[in-house]
């Protein structure tokens, strides 16, 4: 199959939907299909890191002058996203589709709906879709939404009768280092101890809520010889000043960028305090117990699903430093609560969402 897709990272955005995105398209290429990218170049994009995983990145032109001339009034609230319109955005993407012939189009970005999604499906065999909000029309073949709370009646109103709807947390797009490390880190989390926390505020974190979390914990009565495993993106703002706290913090500090091992950071961890969006199901897969910050409307009811379930606690932004530092102590002291998040986490998600979405991608061909 050649599959085309259309997602865009940046400061604003963040890195969510590209690395999604990602993803599937590292496994599809496993299997032997085509793969390539179109995305804007934004601050804070990824064409870099797409480029170096050895995929083809088509880039859409810079916008120019008013952003706000350019969303019409019956545009949805993320429409300046795109920094042009949809209707400039689809003819770019065709432009650069061009003779490619591709099975699928798979789009991820919240400022794209039916309208953009219909006028691309000329040129594509089937269109894909990849929403978490479920508040816009969509002109799909199957859409996907990951997120636990949600149900298929959820899309009734925004898609056909006989569009496949991929719902839920088994169809979460994780790398395949998940579901091969999810027995080890599900075992050694039987008699839990807190001695290494994993620190991961989203692949921007624009807001500092690194530093928010850093100073909760130098602030608390947990030992010094607890271990924090910081991990920020390449284009996090505020880089220099993370690592500049990490010299002198009391604790044993590392700060990591792009890391490759995500997977093997979280099976060593004994506890994570981190953003939320998809790093959610790679911290279920793996049964790691979370206290996760909700920096973003969006991420509400995910949350309280999250928290619902007994999977991670919820923690509103800005960061309560306080009540943050009373979570983590809590867990020091009483490390069975830590066994039982596990138990509740890995239930949740088995880290086999890619091969079985790959499976429906074959079957709808």
């Amino acid at each position: 199959m050649n599959v085309v897709f259309r997602a865009d990272a940046s400061v604003q955005i963040g890195t969510g939907h590209v690395m999604r995105s990602l993803t599937l398209a590292e496994a599809l290429r496993r299997k032997g299909h085509q793969c390539r990218f179109i995305c804007h170049d934004f601050p804070g994009h990824l064409g870099r890191q797409i480029r170096e995983k050895g995929f083809r990145v088509d880039t859409l032109p810079t916008p120019t002058g008013d952003v706000e001339g350019r969303v019409s009034d019956d545009d949805n609230s993320y429409a300046e996203w795109l920094g042009i319109s949809w209707r400039e955005d689809a003819f770019h993407t065709l432009r650069f589709i061009g003779d490619f012939e591709p099975d699928w189009i798979v789009v991820d970005h919240y400022a794209l709906d039916a309208r953009w999604e219909e006028r691309v499906s000329s040129v594509a065999g089937k269109v894909m879709v990849i929403d978490d909000l479920a508040d816009r029309p969509h002109f799909a073949d199957i859409l996907l939404d990951q997120n636990l709370g949600r149900s298929e009646v959820d899309y009734d109103e925004f898609v056909s009768a006989i569009c496949k709807r991929l719902v839920g947390p088994e169809y979460a797009l994780l790398r395949p280092e998940f579901h091969r490390l999810r027995a080890r880190s599900l075992d050694r989390r039987d008699e839990p101890e807190l001695l290494r926390i994993l620190v991961s505020m989203g692949g921007t974190d624009t807001p500092n809520a690194t530093a928010a979390v850093i100073a909760s914990l130098e602030s608390s009565s947990l030992p010094s010889q607890l271990r924090l495993d910081v991990v920020m993106g390449a284009t996090a703002p505020w880089m220099n000043d993370i690592q500049n706290v990490a010299k002198t913090s009391r604790f044993n500090v590392t700060v990591s960028t792009n890391v490759q091992d995500m997977g093997e950071r979280m099976c060593l961890a004994d506890l994570s305090i981190g953003a939320a969006g998809s790093t959610s199901w790679e911290r279920c897969a793996l049964g790691l117990p979370s206290i996760v910050v909700s920096q973003a409307q969006n991420q509400s009811g995910i949350l309280e699903a999250l928290s619902g379930a007994g999977a991670a606690i919820k923690l509103d932004f800005p960061i309560d430093e306080a009540k943050l530092a009373s979570l983590v102590v809590n867990f020091y002291k009483k490390t069975e609560k830590l066994a039982s998040m596990a138990r509740n986490a890995s239930g949740l998600c088995d880290g086999r969402g890619v091969e079985k979405v790959i499976g429906l991608l074959n079957v709808a061909q």
